[in-house]
């Protein structure tokens, strides 16, 4: 198996393979770097140092199809950040992808200044040199967990922000709702339209007059039900403040542990919302990247019915 030459876009090294015949991750990286030990090759993994077909790859047993792209980045400075509640899934020059937990917010507020996913990315980056900075580019709410975008400069910052709608392609959530979801037509899936506005006490409604705020568009697909609960993918056309938690309140179905629109407290003790999908044009390179969060397991027990 041929490397490719090294692509002119990317600083770090790396070795590019193009997959000829299906096979197991784990097994191809032991053949294909005969010299490393079967230690190295995870630590690969572990340390986000693989992808395939431009998306990060941790798990060992990941089918590899005919025409698949390996990358191995092997001189990626490998994480030195330990924190309970973010975690690193890609990084090079430009941008940080991480996975956030809930209970964390992404940017401090005037009303709350305690320690946030940028203040931890900051110290994080000035580690590897004091002028390093950390920039925002989009957010989740701090009860909502999943996949988050900074980026190192004011530029890629802007890029991304000014091109939003064009450079994300894809954004993915999955959420625990209470009660069991049915559409009329049976497809179990739907679509929810309607304009959102925020008052002064920074509670966001939905309304059904267009003249009452701003359009928010979510698509939904219930994946599974039970207890109760239904467990649903959305895909948003429009990312407002707080959409999924207030529209799908509105038709009767709150998010599980959403205190602040009509969910109710439950054995997991947060709210069932996670970004599980992010996928985007890298503002530099221009290669496709696209990243994907598991479904926390604590979602897939709170519909699990014995």
């Amino acid at each position: 198996m041929k490397p490719d030459d090294k692509r002119p876009t990317r600083r770090d090294r790396i070795t590019v393979c193009r997959i000829e015949e299906p096979d197991t991750l784990m097994a191809f990286l032991e053949k294909r770097f005969k010299d490393l030990s079967r230690t190295s090759v995870k630590s690969l993994l572990s340390h986000q140092q693989v992808l395939v077909n431009n998306q990060v790859t941790r798990q060992f047993d990941a089918p590899l199809e005919k025409g698949d792209t390996l990358e191995v980045h092997w001189d990626k400075g490998r994480s030195t950040l330990k924190h309970p509640k973010l975690e690193i899934v890609y990084e090079d020059h430009y941008l940080i992808v991480v996975e956030k937990g809930a209970g964390l917010l992404t940017i401090a507020t005037p009303r709350e200044r305690q320690k946030t996913a940028y203040s931890i990315l900051s110290e994080y980056v000035k580690q590897k040199s004091p002028g390093n900075k950390i920039f925002v580019v989009h957010r989740l709410d701090r009860e909502t967990s999943g996949l988050l975008l900074f980026a190192k400069t004011p530029e890629v910052q802007s890029l991304m922000q000014d091109n939003w709608r064009f450079a994300v392609s894809q954004r993915k959530y999955v959420a625990v709702l209470e009660g069991e979801l049915k559409t009329g037509d049976g497809t179990g899936q739907g679509t929810v339209t309607s304009y959102l506005w925020e008052s002064k006490a920074f509670i966001v409604y939905a309304s059904q007059n267009p003249e009452d705020g701003v359009k928010a568009v979510t698509h939904y697909k219930v994946l599974r039900t039970g207890n109760g609960c239904s467990l649903v993918e959305f895909k948003l056309d429009t990312g407002r403040k707080n959409q999924i938690r207030v529209q799908m309140n509105s038709i009767g179905y709150p998010v599980l542990g959403d205190l602040k629109y009509g969910g109710h407290k439950s054995a997991m003790n947060r709210m069932a919302l996670h970004a599980c999908v992010l996928s985007f044009t890298h503002p530099v390179t221009g290669e496709a990247m696209s990243f994907e969060s598991k479904i926390p397991e604590e979602f897939l027990s709170a519909v699990e019915t014995k």
